[in-house]
Parts: structure tokens; sequence; C-alpha cells
């Protein structure tokens, strides 16, 4: 094939890829031409959105709401430090337009939800998805089977990674054919509650960008009914055969993904992390302040008088005697980082017997609204 749909400075900047013999001029003509959404601009997506653009994706949009933190850059690293408080999407694609200028980055600076998805993802040829949570990832799914988009897919957690191509086709996986309906609530911890080596979401991310450039080029033979399973404290790569399930309901529409994810919890006593500061500066001698998250995370943040006792060890009934007796003629208060396990814990000791209330929003209210002293993680 002839170079004539590629220009002398795309010739010199993709000269090793031409090199190819599987990818060759026509290969990259694919890839000018391609466009991919990458849903999130995080640790996933930073790996991700360097690799397709320095390979010559012709247009690439980026969708994330989210700020630059100063946590994010251990594995996030298309952002740096002068992008703290900045746009995760318009950091990103700051990056890309220096690495390949060619690279047509459109930016939405927003979360993906029910009302936009169907109408971003049909834009674009493929997706990748970057996003951190199960409503994103059962949503970004269900709207590309929707639309009749491949999904390249990733996740991350500690020292483990997955990947995965699902819906290429009709008769192809999705995501709903590894799980089928979301975790509990809290069953499964977050990035944020679990840790996450920093180079995972670039060795997920890479691989995810891999295999992109493999569909969009037509090489090699993709995930499409494989699950990777990477294990980086072993350095170990298992490969788990996936299949559509027949009796899996069909995906006819988008629903409400954060109440499919996160059912409405049961009611209970809570307090502000405002009122809970005003009534320990009050000098109350009948509070106690019980924090139920692991002990790495206190050795990161903790709120002043706090006694740790992570939520495993009420889960297990271990720590509960040692609750009660705390509790007894005092006022139970629980904090995790955010509030979610002290919701739980709440839940729980209320099955004991145990009356406690709520910390909303957890130590990450507290960072925001009482002492920004106190480190956000």
């Amino acid at each position: 094939m002839s170079l004539e749909g590629l220009s002398s400075e795309e010739r010199g900047r993709y000269a090793r890829h031409l090199m190819l013999p599987e990818l060759g001029v026509e290969g990259q003509e694919h890839l000018k031409k391609a466009s991919v959404l990458c849903v999130g601009a995080g640790g996933l997506g930073s790996s991700l959105l360097l690799y397709l653009a320095a390979a010559g994706v012709g247009r690439l949009g980026i969708v994330d709401g989210d700020l630059v933190e100063v946590s994010n850059l251990q594995r996030q690293v298309i952002h740096g430090t002068a992008s703290i408080g900045s746009s995760k999407a318009r950091s990103a694609a700051n990056r890309i337009a220096d690495l390949n200028p060619l690279c047509q980055v459109e930016v939405h600076e927003y979360m993906l939800d029910s009302h936009n998805a169907l109408d971003l993802i049909g834009s674009y040829d493929l997706v990748c998805d970057g996003s951190d949570n199960f409503p994103t990832r059962f949503l970004v799914n269900d709207a590309c089977v929707l639309k009749g988009r491949p999904l390249i897919y990733g996740s991350v957690q500690r020292f483990d990674g997955q990947v995965s191509v699902f819906n290429r086709n009709p008769d192809s996986p999705n995501y709903r054919d590894l799980l089928p309906e979301p975790p509990p609530a809290g069953a499964v911890p977050s990035c944020s509650e679990a840790g996450v080596m920093g180079v995972m979401p670039g060795l997920i991310g890479l691989l995810q960008a891999t295999e992109a450039i493999k569909l969009i080029t037509g090489i090699g033979e993709c995930l499409d009914g494989r699950l990777l399973v990477v294990d980086a404290l072993r350095m170990r790569f298992r490969e788990l055969t996936l299949r559509p399930d027949p009796s899996r309901p069909p995906i006819e529409h988008l629903i409400d993904y954060r109440q499919l994810c996160r059912p409405e919890a049961p009611a209970m006593n809570s307090i502000s992390v405002i009122d809970l500061k005003a009534l320990l500066d009050s000098g109350a001698e009948d509070v106690v302040l019980v924090d139920v998250r692991n002990p790495p995370e206190a050795d990161v943040a903790t709120i002043p008088g706090g006694k740790l006792i992570p939520l495993a060890q009420i889960e297990d009934g271990g720590a509960i005697d040692q609750i009660r007796g705390l509790a007894a003629d005092q006022r139970l208060f629980v904090h995790c980082k955010m509030g979610g396990r002290s919701a739980r814990a709440v839940e729980l000791l209320a099955q004991q017997g145990i009356i406690a209330t709520n910390v909303t929003g957890g130590i990450d209210a507290w960072s925001q609204q009482v002492d920004p002293s106190v480190p956000r993680y």
C-alpha cells in the first residue's frame, strides 16, 4: 500500500510501526482513522491514553469529572504536581498534546451517567474502561452492548489486575458474564481503602492499550472470551475462559447503576463531621469514637481521639465484647474513610444490641470540612 494516507511527519513519527509487517502502513492508517473513548483519566487511563496517543490513534475521547489530587500522583503518571486541583480530563489532554499533537483529543469534563452514556459511547469506535467502581463498570458495559461497541476492560486492586475484551461481536461475553450482579456494598474495598501498588494500573492500562491497538488494526488474537489475571507479587499471569451465560437476562436499557450497586441503606443514626467536631470540642466525657479502617490507613491519617478497631474484627465477632465495654454508659460514634464501612459497622453492632452513630463522610469529610492538615488519600 502507498504512503499517501500518511504525511511525512507521520511516517517519521510512526516509523517503528511501519517496519512491522503485521501492522505496516495499512495498520497505521487504521489507527489514524480510529476513535477511542477512555472512561477515566486516572491510573488505568494514564498509561492507556499515553500509549494510544503515541501509537497514532486519530481521535481520543477522555471522560472524567474528577480533579487531580496529590494522592493520585503515586500511580496516575499522566498528571504532574502542577496539575493538582485541575481537571483530570484537561490535564490528560494537555499531556497528550505535548506527546503527540497529531492526535485529536476531545475532553468531556463530567462523569459518565445513564443520561449521557449512550450518546457519548455511540460516537466512538471502541471504549476502554479505566473506571474504579462497580456502578460505572456496569454502566459502560451495558451502554457498549446497546450501542454495539467493543469494550476493553481492566481493573486493579492491591497487587492484582484483570484484563479482557468484551462485546467484540454479538456472540462475545460481556462484563455481566464475568460479574452477573454487583457484590454487596462494602464487600469489595476500593483502591482508596485497600491500596494499590503504583505500577499496577500502568501495567494493566498498557495491556488494555495493546488490546485496543490489536482490535483497531485487526492483528493478533485479542482477549475476547478470555480473562487475563495478573498477580504482580508472584509475577504470574493466568488465563481463564469466559463464555456468555445463556440464562443471563438481555440488556435492553440503562438503569440507575448507583442504586443497583449501592442499595438504599437501612435508616441509622448519623452525625456530620462538623457536629462531631463541636461535640469533641465541648469536652463531653461520654463520647467514644471508633475508627473501623485498616491499620495502614490509620498510619496515613487519623481523627484525634479515635480508637482503631478494624471492621473485620467486628464482622468476625472478635471485637464485639471490647466495643460493648467501650459503649457502656457512653455515646458511641463510628467512622471510616468515607462512611460506607462505618455504616456497615453500625448495622452489625445494632444486631448485637449496641447503639452507635455513623459519622457521615468519614475522615475524608473531616479533612475537607474540619481540618485540612489531615491528609486525604
